[in-house]
């Protein structure tokens, strides 16, 4: 069996940002052409108005200010309500690859190898654009990759699931370098007239490069990694390609992201809280001596209660690491974004974890070491 380590990470962050106060601009505004074209309905109690949304709403609710996305000028149109990415040919490179492209070729510099000493691709992400070919056998080949690629979705854990998936290959002598992509554009599943859930998601695509520990002397060492999965239809989306087999489906809103807000924070936090302690005691780690968490980006209020009871304190903001206040949810990119931007400065043999958790429920530990 040989050991794997995180040798490079990469980000690609989209040109374009929405802040809290841009959305709410556009959402009231939705919510007032709403609420006057169906002033009849409303009025007879068939149909039911619609509320405002607020910056002081979204911030207490998340801890989320602003985010990246693919296209704006949709997003900010009350006429449109969603991101408009126009279909590209079969023969152009699909832009779920060219953000994975991105993020990989910014690991492949920090590695500063070539990326044919690649042997895998795994595209992990939320969404999948296609059904096949595989957005990563896509990856793959602009990369110039020999080897073999293959998408895996286990939606907001999809990284951490990659890296486990990765450190196996290296473990059993399948592969000396895997890289894992997760490109997401989250905006395109998220409903942008709810005012429940507008705010959430951002658009990113990020990459780790999980290496054979022989070939390197830098990175990471993974000294554990842990998955779990337990069914729930908390968080869901129905959207897929036996929908156009339903009569009367069209239009429905489960094809887009929904979600039971309250009941997956009493669930998921403490399933991921007792997940990370069990498995810190199982590689015989403290878990209040870690020096960072690198939690999954949904919720503030989830990230600081996890936190609280992995390290048996309030964790301080260098500890428990919060990017969604910047990048929004960005899926099973988020852990790997505040890994790849805060963990510079760790010293050789300190200690880390980067967790993912979500839909399923699905949750991913990875217990890191600075080399």
């Amino acid at each position: 069996m040989h050991a794997a380590v995180i040798a490079a990470t990469g980000l690609f962050t989209p040109a374009e940002r929405v802040t809290n106060a841009e959305l709410v601009e556009a959402f009231n505004a939705y919510v007032e052409l709403f609420n006057t074209r169906n002033a009849g309905e409303i009025a007879s109690g068939s149909v039911q108005a619609l509320a405002p949304s607020s910056v002081e709403f979204i911030e207490k609710a998340s801890g989320i200010k602003s985010r990246y996305v693919m296209n704006r000028s949709g997003v900010v149109d009350p006429e449109v309500m969603h991101p408009l990415i126009p279909e590209r040919s079969n023969d152009e490179l699909s832009i779920m690859a060219e953000i994975g492209v991105a993020a990989a070729k910014d690991a492949i510099a920090r590695w500063g190898k070539d990326a044919s000493q690649i042997d895998a691709v795994v595209c992990a992400a939320s969404n999948m654009q296609r059904a096949y070919p595989a957005m990563a056998v896509e990856i793959q080949q602009a990369l110039g990759i020999e080897g073999f690629g293959f998408d895996m979705n286990v939606a907001c854990s999809s990284a951490t699931f990659g890296i486990k998936t990765a450190a196996d290959y290296i473990a059993t002598g399948s592969a000396r370098a895997v890289l894992v992509v997760n490109p997401e554009i989250t905006s395109g599943h998220l409903n942008f007239c709810d005012r429940d859930s507008h705010f959430i998601f951002g658009d990113v695509a990020t990459a780790v490069i999980v290496e054979r520990a022989d070939d390197t002397t830098g990175g990471w060492d993974i000294l554990g990694t842990r998955l779990k999965t337990v069914f729930s239809n908390n968080i869901r989306n129905n959207f897929g390609f036996l929908n156009r087999t339903a009569p009367g489906s069209e239009g429905a809103v489960d094809k887009l992201f929904v979600q039971e807000g309250r009941k997956v924070f009493r669930e998921v936090v403490p399933m991921v809280s007792e997940m990370i302690v069990a498995h810190a005691a199982d590689l015989g780690i403290d878990p209040t001596a870690l020096k960072r968490l690198w939690l999954h980006q949904a919720n503030i209020n989830m990230n600081d209660l996890i936190g609280r009871r992995v390290l048996g304190r309030d964790p301080t903001p260098q500890e428990n690491v919060i990017i969604l206040d910047e990048f929004a949810n960005t899926s099973s990119a988020g852990s790997i974004i505040a890994f790849h931007r805060a963990s510079d400065d760790f010293a050789s043999g300190e200690t880390g974890l980067i967790c993912s958790f979500g839909a399923g429920y699905s949750a991913g530990t990875v217990f890191v070491r600075r080399r």
